[in-house]
């Protein structure tokens, strides 16, 4: 039946309990994912290569109990290179779940080898049917409890989960085959991700889904800013205020393609047709002039606008939908200073907020991940966004950009032009005695541990009277 996907197919699967549990990203034409009851299964941050694992990313297990309400599960750790293991140097945890009196305890049962364990925090997601679960935060190596709800509230949990999963299995159009032509213009170019590298950034594009963005890397830090898989979340742009609405699935045209020699400027101009003689344009650019910048200027352009409608269209909102990745949720939020000078900081657990009018962000706001001592910025005009939102998710999070709802003409479009830019953490003037004794040490020769001043990496440059950001290069 290679038509069908697998949210259409009665999977056969051995007996025994079952359940069904995805990342936020399932899709019809990927694998149905199962875990067996009785059992616990790791998982943490994606990586590319070993080197970029750090021992201190929270740890997440996924926890499916067995008819006799127990699970277990294990977790070997090493250097990723060498053979240090063979002389015991590694971590080798089995971890334990059991359910007695309505409470589910997840602990270390026993430990092998020589390492000790990692100071991070432990996310457990305890599965309960039809892709629901409960989600428990604690230390790894401490026992941690999770208080089963009543049987009423798990199958309202559940009946949630099931219509959640439908409405996105809905909203998403099938992958369609690489080889299929679109013929018309830029159809050439549709069908092959585009790769933009340059600058501090490298991207890839999908014009044929959405013109979406599906993987944004910050080259300097090495940081994968999206959560994304192909047609799944990553950079998306709507229409209107609903989600997933027009502009997110079309298909886009390539109009302009300038991808320049390393240190030029690279651009890629993209339109989708998103009905009423409306399109929805959008070119994304790394600067020749600041290559440290990702810019993006989106606009919904009436072409060709029916007659009686006195040349206006349906009412329209420009809605800017990232989809960025949490490495760790804990450890990271969002900042911003309000129009009307009030300081924010959202966490996740806030939930979703809105802000617009005096509290609307002035012009930009920051993720910022206190662990890897990053800064994501996004800068954008007050004048084109009407609101913002921040919607949390388990390991993903949306920052949100609105424009106002109205109908467009070919003389008054939407538009929003924004931009992003990667920081280090920057070091206050309490942290100032720090710089000095490193300072101190290189000139008499002395090797410091610049790791345990939290300096590694960062760049100097003046930035104003209360703050300053230093880097190691420059002292040495």
């Amino acid at each position: 039946m290679p038509d069908l996907g697998s949210d259409k197919l009665q999977p056969l699967l051995p007996k025994g309990i079952w359940l069904s549990f995805d990342f936020d990203d399932s899709h019809p034409d990927l694998p149905a994912l199962y875990l067996q009851g009785g059992y616990i299964i790791p998982f943490g941050p994606p990586h590319q290569h070993v080197g970029e694992s750090n021992p201190l990313d929270d740890l997440t297990l996924i926890v499916a109990l067995d008819e006799h309400g127990k699970a277990k599960g294990s977790l070997f750790e090493d250097d990723g290179d060498g053979y240090g293991f063979t002389e015991g140097e590694y971590l080798f945890t089995h971890y334990v779940a059991e359910l007695e009196s309505s409470v589910v305890t997840v602990k270390v049962y026993k430990t092998e080898g020589l390492w000790k364990r990692p100071n991070r925090r432990l996310h457990v997601q305890l599965l309960i049917g039809e892709d629901a679960m409960l989600d428990a935060w604690g230390n790894d190596g401490e026992d941690l409890q999770i208080e089963m709800p009543s049987e009423i509230e798990v199958s309202k949990l559940i009946s949630s989960s099931k219509e959640h999963h439908r409405l996105r299995l809905e909203s998403i159009k099938h992958i369609p085959d690489a080889e299929d032509g679109s013929g018309h213009k830029g159809g050439e170019l549709s069908r092959t991700p585009i790769e933009l590298a340059n600058g501090d950034w490298s991207l890839k594009i999908v014009p044929w889904i959405g013109g979406r963005i599906i993987s944004m890397v910050h080259l300097p830090s090495g940081s994968q800013w999206l959560h994304s898989r192909v047609e799944i979340n990553g950079y998306e742009e709507y229409s209107g205020m609903e989600y997933r609405s027009a502009g997110c699935t079309e298909e886009y045209n390539v109009m302009q393609r300038d991808l320049e020699h390393a240190g030029e400027e690279e651009s890629v101009l993209l339109e989708g047709d998103i009905g009423g003689g409306l399109v929805l344009q959008r070119q994304i650019t790394v600067p020749k002039d600041n290559p440290k910048v990702l810019r993006i200027e989106s606009s919904i352009l009436a072409r060709k606008v029916g007659a009686g409608s006195g040349g206006f269209s349906r009412l329209v909102c420009l809605r800017v939908h990232p989809t960025f990745s949490l490495l760790h949720p804990t450890e990271t939020f969002v900042a911003f200073t309000s129009v009307d000078g009030t300081k924010q900081e959202v966490w996740p657990e806030t939930g979703e907020k809105v802000y617009q009018g005096n509290l609307l962000p002035n012009g930009e706001w920051k993720l910022v991940d206190k662990c890897l001592g990053l800064v994501l910025i996004n800068r954008f005009n007050v004048g084109e966004v009407y609101k913002c939102l921040i919607h949390w998710g388990a390991r993903t999070v949306n920052l949100e950009l609105w424009s106002e709802d109205r109908p467009v003409s070919k003389q008054s479009p939407l538009q929003i032009f924004h931009e992003y830019e990667v920081f280090r953490l920057i070091l206050r003037p309490s942290s100032k005695s720090i710089y000095d004794n490193v300072t101190r040490m290189l000139d008499q020769g002395i090797q410091a541990d610049f790791k345990a001043f939290n300096l590694q990496a960062l760049s100097w440059q003046q930035a104003d009277s209360e703050t300053f950001k230093c880097s190691l290069g420059d002292m040495v």
